[in-house]
């Protein structure tokens, strides 16, 4: 049985952008403990890796690795997902709380930790 190496930003156009970013968002995602954190990302890096997409505005939310809300629509939203997923550190926050990274018109990207309320 062959196993196949493919390059990841072949099938993830934002990959390296988010790769390049994925240092301070794993300090948003602690920071966020305390309050929702926020970072002015460079829309001109997106805009190089997809020059046609119209829209980059998401919100992804994220508990256990996976998507809690639906982003099938969202290249740049599921690509994120696939960066926070290949992190150590971020798989052990998500591990146990909800976080919501929502990227605006604007191209600031806020990371808050949901917090959960017991009945």
């Amino acid at each position: 049985m062959a196993f196949m190496s493919f390059n990841l930003s072949e099938s993830k156009p934002y990959a390296p952008v988010w790769n390049k970013y994925r240092p301070a968002i794993l300090k948003l995602m602690v920071a966020s403990a305390d309050e929702p954190q926020q970072y002015k990302l460079y829309s001109h890096e997106f805009k190089a890796m997809n020059p046609k997409e119209k829209g980059f505005s998401f919100t992804l939310q994220v508990f256990q690795g996976k998507a809690v809300n639906n982003i099938r629509k969202s290249p740049i939203a599921q690509d994120l997902l696939a960066i926070l997923e290949q992190s150590k550190k971020a798989s052990e926050l998500m591990s146990t709380n909800t976080y919501e990274f929502t990227l605006d018109k604007h191209f600031v990207l806020k990371v808050t930790k949901q917090v959960l309320i017991e009945s």
